[in-house]
């Protein structure tokens, strides 16, 4: 795609990009996709996962209690669990605040890890990357934020997000839905919004502003973006989505590259199709 070509202005030293259409096909891609790049927040949808195959094969319910006292897995997944960011610390009663917590997603991986008696990363690596292919996908540290992966592999995640192979559609279409909705809060790297909207370890883009992703994306577009200059975003309107990993923190100079970049494969899948 012409439109992944962008990439090459940017200034990072290194960037690998992909976008795949609902029916798997991939649509275009750039730069080195086997190179390894680390994910930062990206983990989350990859965790998220797994902790959903775990809820399907009865490890758990998603309203069992799970983190601080009142809060599920359900609260943990939607960022609604009242847990502080990057500290063992309550800070609102669950369901009140969307408040965006590390802690929360560190909580998951220790509840799959009791319930099922193997460490996260191997239950992950058993329950989504192995079927999926994603072979060099691995999760060293923390189920928040410490992935590493590359776009070829993050396309096959991509692909099944769209088309489920490994849970039921109906559990993906609530993970990638408003879960307690109408609830304010900070979104990272864009400020207060209100709504606040996610769904389990998805973020939903609904009405925010000002937003990673494009004007051309639809409400309904759900994914993530980590601190490691990484964004995955699946977009169900235009049926397709998009990964893109660099080697730059996210900061100033994503602002207006990353919906820049958006809107015009969007653009591109438009005259395409």
């Amino acid at each position: 795609m012409e439109s992944l070509g962008l990439i090459g202005t940017w200034p990072v030293d290194g960037a690998a990009a992909g976008v795949v259409r609902r029916d798997g096909t991939v649509a275009g891609t750039y730069g080195a996709v086997d190179r390894p790049f680390r994910l930062a927040s990206v983990t989350k949808p990859l965790a998220a996962y797994a902790v959903l195959v775990a809820y399907e094969e009865g490890v758990f319910e998603l309203d069992d209690p799970a983190g601080p006292e009142g809060s599920t897995v359900r609260h943990l997944l939607a960022h609604a669990s009242g847990l502080a960011f990057d500290e063992d610390r309550v800070m609102a009663a669950p369901g009140t605040r969307r408040l965006y917590s590390n802690t929360g997603f560190e909580v998951l991986g220790r509840t799959v890890t009791a319930a099922t008696g193997m460490p996260f990363a191997e239950y992950l690596r058993q329950a989504v990357l192995e079927p999926l292919g994603m072979t060099a996908t691995s999760l060293p540290g923390s189920p928040a934020a410490d992935g590493i992966s590359t776009a070829a592999d993050l396309l096959r995640f991509a692909a099944e997000l769209q088309a489920p192979r490994l849970l039921h559609p109906s559990t993906v279409a609530t993970a990638t839905s408003v879960v307690f909705p109408g609830l304010k809060g900070v979104l990272p790297g864009y400020g207060h919004q209100n709504p606040n909207d996610w769904g389990l370890g998805f973020e939903i883009r609904t009405t925010k502003s000002p937003h990673w992703t494009g004007t051309r994306s639809s409400p309904a577009t759900f994914g993530h973006f980590g601190q490691a200059g990484t964004f995955l975003w699946v977009d169900p309107v235009a049926g397709a989505a998009c990964t893109v990993l660099t080697d730059r923190a996210f900061g100033e100079w994503a602002l207006p590259r990353w919906p820049e970049l958006t809107d015009a494969v969007l653009a591109e899948l438009a005259e395409i199709q």
